[in-house]
């Protein structure tokens, strides 16, 4: 067996709409609901609940799992059986979400009530009556499946032919022979975009060594050009790009012969490529670093950390006092959106901070009482129900210092806080791996396109103290 099918659950735990299960038992689909349901009352928390659920069968017949993801205020479940590998389901269920953020915008339960009938349209050509994935492309899937709107849903009460109406210029469902382009596109104006996205995954030691820094980065492209053009990208460095993956309109013999990129693209959005960076391959990690400073990574396979934190905690019997200082190791960008999370633990009250650009000597802890403060585009929230202290800074220019000064009470019992840090930030027109556009060329139609790249950094990092 394959997939078996999806069943779309709102917040209470009940059903808005299913496939049809027709290889199957009708309690089936019960049964994978009800597990779910079960398990989910049992888990101290939502996110507790395993992602893969074992569920017996009601018979002596061959047991199965549920595997399930969450978006917005629902849950999406897919029963599998027999030798299936549940990275492959979800792998599904994350194209079928990308499918309904593609026809509707934002997923949630109103939206699939209130369009019913395409939904079910989507799950019908999606996945057929064996459990194996058939149409998931958006473009080719709109030439089937029509996306909501005030005229479609007019003829739909009318009793029009929906696909009629609309495809008869077009020449009908699958009549392009390019599977991922529909046929006689035009766009008033001619366009392509290219956005070079990388986010770096790091966790740093108290002492500030990086035990791993991982970049993976994506080609995000949007594109808008009429009939059917062929694209041509090179790059100046392709050595620093490792592990690719690529949309199925790329041509692999071309990448593998020079390391650029030839494709007719879909018509849209869509990633192009996705990659991991290699430092080893390319130049320096240390380049952040100021002259006479200490690299931060002891390994060439490193990607070097934008930013240095230096956590000074003092426990006590009932609370602790902090002193936390962030320092920007860059020299021309600036971080941008920062935001540095600490789980304080249970039983914690009292929480009095100082939010300031400096290093935070001889700073008061006046008018830090009402648990937010904001000073020099910092701002610091304590949330009191998850007990997660949040430091915020908008912008912080090249080689800047941030302080955040604070204590707190545990009156009850003995502070436990969790000994890392969780800092999040993001860096615009930046690429960790230096990424650089050598040429980009549109040809197989008489147009000039306007052509546009870009990049952006953001990182996750978990630092220790």
């Amino acid at each position: 067996m394959a997939i078996d099918g999806l069943i779309l659950l709102d917040n209470t735990g009940r059903p808005i709409i299913q496939s049809g299960f027709r290889s199957s038992q009708p309690s089936y689909p019960l049964v994978h609901i009800d597990a779910f349901n079960n398990a989910l009352a049992k888990a101290p928390r939502p996110s507790d609940v395993d992602p893969v659920l074992y569920v017996p069968s009601l018979t002596n017949g061959t047991p199965s799992a549920c595997c399930h993801i969450s978006r917005g205020d629902m849950r999406i479940l897919c029963p599998i059986s027999g030798d299936v590998d549940p990275i492959f389901a979800f792998a599904f269920l994350q194209t079928f979400v990308d499918i309904l953020t593609e026809y509707f915008g934002a997923v949630s339960a109103a939206t699939m009530r209130d369009n019913f009938d395409v939904v079910y349209q989507l799950l019908e050509e999606t996945l057929d009556a064996g459990g194996s994935p058939l149409t998931t492309s958006p473009n080719a899937l709109r030439d089937i499946v029509l996306p909501p709107s005030l005229l479609t849903k007019l003829l739909s009460v009318a009793g029009a032919n929906i696909n009629t109406t609309f495809n008869s210029g077009t020449g009908g469902p699958f009549s392009s022979s390019i599977p991922w382009r529909k046929a006689n596109v035009r766009h008033n104006a001619n366009e392509v975009y290219f956005d070079m996205v990388e986010e770096l995954t790091a966790i740093v030691n108290k002492n500030g060594v990086a035990l791993s820094s991982t970049v993976w980065g994506k080609i995000e492209t949007n594109c808008r050009l009429s009939g059917t053009p062929d694209c041509f990208l090179s790059f100046t460095n392709p050595q620093v790009l490792t592990d690719c993956s690529f949309h199925p309109c790329v041509r692999l013999q071309r990448w593998a012969r020079d390391k650029s990129l030839s494709f007719i693209p879909p018509d849209g959005r869509f990633i192009l490529a996705e990659y991991r960076f290699a430092p080893a391959a390319s130049a320096p990690t240390a380049r952040f670093a100021s002259p006479g400073s200490q690299a931060v990574n002891p390994t060439k396979d490193s990607v070097a950390i934008p930013f240095v934190i230096k956590p000074v905690y003092d426990l006590e019997d009932t609370g602790a006092h902090f002193d936390i200082t962030l320092t920007s190791r860059l020299s021309t960008r600036s971080l941008e959106n920062v935001v540095i999370q600490m789980n304080v633990g249970e039983g914690v009250g009292g929480v009095k901070c100082v939010a300031a650009r400096g290093s935070g000597i001889s700073r008061h802890m006046s008018a830090a009482e009402t648990g937010m403060s904001s000073a020099m585009g910092a701002s610091w929230a304590f949330d009191t129900k998850n007990k997660v202290l949040r430091w915020e800074i908008a912008n912080a220019p090249p080689s800047s210092t941030w302080n955040l000064r604070g204590s707190f009470t545990t009156p009850s019992v003995k502070p436990r806080p969790s000994h890392a840090l969780q800092i999040h930030f993001e860096i615009q027109s930046h690429t960790f791996s230096a990424l650089k556009v050598e040429q980009l060329r549109v040809t197989g139609e008489s147009y000039k396109p306007y052509k546009g790249v870009r990049g952006r950094s953001m990182g996750n990092v978990e630092w220790r103290w």
